[in-house]
């Protein structure tokens, strides 16, 4: 049951700390610790943030895609 809900957590994620950490050079499992952490003394303030972040993310791979050939425009 928590491996099922889990899988559909990482499979229909933001992917926010992945990418995060991709660009800091870090592993993401130090990034998603250092976040669970921050909203504990945050009193969850730090989970705004989160969700700001991945709507961010989105709007940016929405403008920005990546096209595979010239005729894909």
């Amino acid at each position: 049951m928590i491996d099922s809900v889990r899988h559909f957590f990482e499979r229909n994620g933001f992917g926010v700390f992945s990418r995060l950490a991709d660009r800091l050079g870090m592993r993401a499992l130090n990034v998603r610790l250092f976040f669970i952490y921050v909203t504990f003394f945050t009193v969850g303030l730090s989970f705004g943030v989160y969700l700001t972040m991945a709507f961010v993310l989105k709007l940016k791979d929405m403008i920005y895609t990546k096209r595979s050939s010239v005729f894909d425009l």
